[in-house]
């Protein structure tokens, strides 16, 4: 089970990569294509061309971990990623699903749901209830 600290966040490559590449040529990636710190401790996620095989690069204390899942039928859903950019963010939910094969396209948030909550946004919340 993939377990996620509150602060880690996930980035996934907007285009396949070769998946010969281990862990220093995916830390080239993060530094090169993404201007990213690779031992941030967040998470970086990379598909195949085939989107039949998955790797997640993270940083954890003293060393890399990288997990790699091959599927046996089908494949991974193609995430929709703006123009121009080398990575999307997710949320960790969204990385849940997309390892399980849950398609996002079907799924609808309810309205009260609030992917990004900060403590701020809470105070002056009630602030704004106490007037």
């Amino acid at each position: 089970m993939l377990s996620l600290a509150g602060s880690a966040r996930v980035f996934m490559a907007r285009s396949a990569v070769d998946f010969r590449k281990a862990h220093d040529g995916l830390v080239a990636i993060v530094r090169e294509v993404f201007a990213d710190d690779p031992l941030s401790g967040d998470l970086f996620v990379f598909l195949n061309r085939r989107r039949d095989r998955i790797k997640v690069l993270v940083w954890d204390r003293n060393g890399f971990w990288l997990m790699y899942k091959r599927l046996e039928r089908g494949t991974f859903e193609q995430l929709s990623v703006p123009d121009g950019a080398a990575r999307v963010e997710l949320d960790r939910a969204r990385l849940t699903m997309l390892l399980e094969g849950v398609a996002s396209k079907s799924l609808r948030f309810r309205r009260t749901f609030h992917p990004r909550v900060s403590i701020s946004a809470r105070r002056e919340h009630d602030a704004a209830a106490a007037r």
